[in-house]
């Protein structure tokens, strides 16, 4: 599986952590920025932008974001078209967020959580698939909803 990363410059240092931890496990990662810790001009909109485009243009599978809270840089993947990114501090929502609404994009908050709490989000996330059935015509009301707005 493909996997896209993306951060700013509070997230790269778990990045860098989740990336490896990924790769122990087979997983092919490819790092969409930022690079440098040290550059407070990283704003997270643009990595948040690049990886949920190579999602869904099919370069890649998913996606893992990370930020100051997870927050800002999922809210930048959101806006790509087809696009699901959850926002998780904790492996439930991160099951939940696969599980019921097939999210192509776990973020996490590098402020927020700690390396072996994102570590076992990741893997929940990563170990989980998409329901379908009644989740899926959930899913199918998210995706409409973009159709409204001429987005999809």
């Amino acid at each position: 599986m493909k996997v896209a990363f993306g951060s700013d410059h509070a997230g790269i240092e778990l990045k860098l952590f989740l990336m490896e931890h990924l790769k122990e496990k087979g997983y092919e990662c490819t790092d969409y920025g930022n690079y440098d810790p040290n550059d407070r001009g990283d704003d997270y909109p643009l990595p948040g932008r690049l990886v949920a485009e190579a999602i869904a243009e099919g370069k890649e599978d998913r996606g893992v974001l990370i930020c100051g809270t997870g927050l800002g840089i999922s809210l930048a993947a959101n806006k790509v078209p087809g696009i699901r990114a959850a926002v998780c501090s904790e492996p439930f929502t991160a099951k939940m967020s696969r599980c019921h609404n097939n999210c192509q994009i776990i973020a996490m908050g590098a402020r927020v959580v700690g390396r072996e709490l994102a570590a076992m989000i990741v893997d929940t996330f990563f170990e989980n698939e998409f329901e379908g059935g009644r989740h899926a015509v959930r899913v199918d009301m998210i995706s409409q909803i973009e159709k409204d707005y001429g987005k999809a």
